[in-house]
């Protein structure tokens, strides 16, 4: 965490990293670690108070912009923001939004690899604060311990509801399923459109961007192929 702040600070300021400035960098992803940053006293508000400091602040940002805060369809705007980024998008960022997950011996002995795929998600870039939005596919092969299949859906859905990078988010799916499963056996592959890119900026509406974790047996050719041709299906 005070790598990233002294990393920030020092770009913003001016210092070059690998040669460039912060204003030279950009629209580019500046990724700075899997974890998300976060300030020490990140919890010290309860969420009513951040909801309140967010509204204030937010009505505040739409005066600067010129917008008539007293228009009926304006003013419960700022709190109905301040609801969306702390019970909905951004509801990742607290710890005790975590699902809860049960393991369950693998009594089937089912000792093959299981694919949950095309799992849609939705979260947002910590760039511009602007939609990511695609599908996630998982695979793992069970160590023993099988977790039930909504579950997969509710981590990804956790890690996405935060400001993310997409390769922070698919590493931060791949390392939570692996601690939970205990196996190292566990792929994690994430298709993604980012509106950063299509509705801003070079605004290329056609392009998407893949990224993938393979643990365990998933870097082996062989494996890499089997759950390609499950994809498929």
């Amino acid at each position: 965490m005070r790598h990233q702040e002294t990393l920030l600070n020092s770009l913003t300021n001016g210092t070059k990293l690998n040669g460039f400035t912060f204003d030279e960098i950009g629209d580019d992803h500046l990724y700075t670690g899997v974890e998300t940053p976060m300030k020490k006293d990140a919890f010290l508000l309860s969420d009513t108070e951040k909801k309140d400091k967010i509204a204030d602040l937010f009505s505040q940002i739409m005066d600067v912009m010129g917008l008539d805060l007293t228009d009926d369809s304006l003013k419960g705007t700022p709190k109905r923001v301040a609801k969306m980024y702390i019970d909905e998008i951004f509801s990742g960022l607290n710890p005790k939004n975590k699902p809860k997950i049960a393991l369950f011996e693998n009594k089937y002995k089912y000792n093959q690899m299981l694919v949950e795929k095309n799992i849609q998600f939705y979260s947002n870039c910590e760039h511009h604060f602007v939609p990511i939005f695609g599908k996630v596919h998982v695979a793992y092969v069970s160590s023993g311990k099988v977790i039930g299949l909504s579950k997969i859906n509710r981590i990804v859905q956790y890690f996405a509801n935060r400001p993310q990078v997409q390769e922070r988010l698919t590493n931060q799916i791949a390392m939570e399923l692996s601690s939970i499963l205990e196996t190292d056996d566990v792929a994690v592959i994430v298709d993604a459109k980012h509106l950063c890119v299509a509705s801003r900026g070079i605004k290329d509406d056609s392009s998407a961007t893949v990224t993938s974790f393979y643990g365990g047996v998933f870097n082996k050719p062989e494996k890499i192929v089997e759950l390609q041709n499950y994809l498929k299906l």
